[in-house]
Order: structure tokens, then sequence, then C-alpha cells
């Protein structure tokens, strides 16, 4: 049971007492060498198989390397990661968690972060952390605008891209608008995931940024704008848009890759992912058509980097770090872009790597479905995380059937 001293203390006190201590990682040596033996538990998102190869080949590698277990613990949605960890700090929990490492992004990192969850800062102390070049790369040490400041180590990119059966389509829709217009000419032919899912929740973020005039406000607290003026365009946009979904907007796929199985089933012919190689990783796979083509709208499209970060009551924290730090290694992010792996970028800044590493990460450029090197160039970013959930409850509250 912790002292009444140490239940109060504040966050970046309770982080340097022995009480939960861990290795400076400016000794990554003695890091190392506490991590050997230990067991990390990985929240993570666990929607598709693809994802769960991958983390399945960290855990051998981790074993042959570092003699650290890799246990994952699959998740439906991460902010269930982010309640039992703020519940087990709630109990006086704070040095035997649960969670060692967790996948996060945007609204739930803010949410830790506010409520001093996380350790750190780590990140920026990483060896490999230097081969993203955060001076000439910022979205690495930014999560939906706001500074990690090294408390969540940035491994993989992603960014919104349309594909569709070329087949069928022959100029598909390059802009918000324009898919409204296809929509309502090629009925129940396109849709999009069941919202909080969080593809679906970009959709409407990408729907927002292009329909409103309010950019300045998209990018500060939600509290501080006019909510219901600024999202009228949205969903006015919605109700046009929802009759002529898939399944007249009754119903909704729960995520990307069920969106993705309906493209591959015919039913739908214009779907997109999060995942800008996830399609051609698909045709590889003989899951979608070789004739399944990609492209972004045009004006760039929603995009971010992803994360990993430590809870401040890990057990384990030597080997999530060390774990966190092979996530940044040539070797695990070029076979995480691997389309035979799971296609998810890298956040490296390949340019500036050695011969040798940037020969890992050449695209498969003879697959149809893999956009070109230089199409991602236009990213937009992220709203302030707070539009995320003021979002999704807005949407819930206007197209939920009780």
């Amino acid at each position: 049971m912790p002292s009444r001293t140490l239940a109060t203390a504040p966050l970046a006190l309770l982080l340097s007492m022995p009480l939960h201590a861990a290795p400076d990682p400016a000794d990554w040596d003695a890091v190392l060498d506490e991590a050997r033996g230990q067991t990390v538990y990985w929240n993570a998102w666990a929607g598709d198989t693809r994802t769960n190869r991958y983390i399945e080949w960290v855990n051998q590698r981790m074993q042959d390397e570092h003699d650290v277990t890799v246990v994952h613990v699959k998740l439906d949605d991460t902010s269930a990661a982010v309640s039992r960890v703020l519940a087990e700090k709630s109990a006086g929990n704070r040095e035997d968690g649960s969670i060692d490492l967790i996948w996060i992004n945007g609204e739930n990192f803010a949410a830790m972060k506010a409520a001093d969850l996380l350790f750190g800062p780590f990140a920026e102390r990483l060896p490999n952390f230097a081969l993203t070049y955060p001076e000439h790369n910022p979205e690495v040490v930014t999560d939906f605008t706001l500074p990690t400041e090294g408390f969540e180590a940035p491994w993989g990119k992603a960014q919104i891209t349309f594909y569709h059966d070329s087949a069928e389509i022959e100029s598909p829709p390059r802009d918000i608008e324009a898919l409204l217009a296809w929509a309502e000419a090629n009925p129940g032919r396109f849709t999009y995931p069941r919202i909080p899912d969080f593809t679906g929740s970009t959709f409407l973020k990408q729907a927002l940024i292009a329909l409103s005039d309010a950019d300045e406000a998209l990018y500060a607290p939600v509290e501080e704008s006019d909510f219901a003026a600024v999202t009228a365009p949205l969903w006015d946009y919605l109700d046009s848009l929802h009759p002529h979904l898939w399944r007249g907007g009754r119903q909704f796929p729960a995520s990307g890759p069920e969106m993705r199985n309906l493209m591959s089933d015919g039913e739908l012919a214009l779907a997109f992912t999060f995942n800008p190689s996830e399609p051609a990783a698909a045709v590889a796979d003989f899951e979608l058509p070789a004739t399944t083509r990609s492209y972004v709208l045009d004006g760039g499209t929603l995009g971010n980097v992803h994360f990993v970060a430590i809870p401040f009551n890990s057990p384990h924290k030597a080997g999530a770090m060390v774990v966190a730090d092979f996530l940044l290694s040539p070797e695990a992010q070029a076979r995480k872009q691997d389309l035979a792996m799971w296609g998810d970028r890298t956040v490296l800044d390949v340019a500036r790597l050695d011969e040798q590493a940037q020969a890992l990460f050449a695209l498969d450029e003879e697959n149809p479905a893999m956009l070109p090197a230089d199409a991602l160039a236009q990213t937009l970013p992220e709203p302030h995380p707070s539009w995320m959930t003021a979002l999704q409850e807005a949407w819930r509250e206007r197209y939920v059937r009780n």
C-alpha cells in the first residue's frame, strides 16, 4: 500500500523514486540488462490479421535478440487500456500495473498525458529514435497538435487512402463533394465504418476539414469554438450521403478491415483505408482483385503518426523501452512496411539512412494497387484531439437508432 506521501506526489517526483524506478535510457546497457527475462504486456488494437502477425514477429525477434517476451493483449478499443491504467492509479497501484506498452495516439494520448498516466520522457533517448530525424520531420514529435515531449515513441504512419475497382470505376471521385455525387449515382456502393471506429472517425474529420471554413478552430480545443456552427456543414453532408450508402446508411461496417471485406465480396466498389499500403497488400494476398487501384483526394488527405507509450506504473519499463527501440530499428520498420507482413509505412527518414538501410525500404512498384512514393506528399494535419471525441458523441446522438 503506497504511503500518503507517495499517493499525492507529482508524477515527475514519483518517476524518480525507487518505488517504480527504471534505468535511465541514457545508460542503454543498463536498460538492456534489466530487460532480459522480462515479459512486456503490449495492449494493442487487434482488428486486423496483418497487424497481429507483425506483433507475433516482434515477439519472436525480441525473444531471440533480447530475451524479452512480448504478450499481445488484444484490444477492440484503445480507450479500454486507458481506463484500466486510470483505475489502477485511482486504486493506488503505482508500481505493479497490468500494462507495459500501449499502441496509442490522438485523444487517448491526450487523456493519459492530462491524467499523468505516462512514464517518461523516454522516447527521444532511445538509440534508434535519431533515425526519425525529428528536426526534419516534426510529425514524429507531435500527436494531434500536441507535443509528445518524449512520452510516446513513433512507430508507424497512417494517411487516408481511397481505393476502387478500376474494372467498375474508370474515374473515381476526387474530392468530398464529388464523392457525394458519385454515391448518389451509385447507391449502396460506398460506406464508412461505424463510429467510434478510428477509420470512420477519421472520415468525419476529413469531410469536416473539406466542408468547413473554420480551419483555425479545428486546431484548438473544441470548447473554444461554436461546435454546432462549425460542424453544421458536416451533418448536412452526411444527411445527404447516408441514404445512398451501403444498406441505405442503416448499418455500417464495424471497422476498416470489415469494409475491405465488403470490397472483396463485391458489395462495394469504392472504399478507403488509413493504411496507404493496405490495398496493395490485399491484392498481394488475393483478398482484392488485381484491378484494384489506390489514390488520394485532390488537396491531400488526413494523416498522422501512431506511437507506443509506457504507463507510469508499468513493472517492466526496461523491457518496454527495449521493445519501443526495436520497433524503430531499420529491420523492424522495413519488415512492418513489407506487404507480405503488414504494409504499414515507416517513420524513419529513409533518405537520410545509409545505402544498405535504404535498400530495405524499396516499395513494390509492380503491384498495381500500390501508391507512387510521392502520392502522400500532401498530408493534412490532425485536428486537436478534443474534436475527435466531440464528433463521435455528436454522430452517435444524431445517427444511432435506439
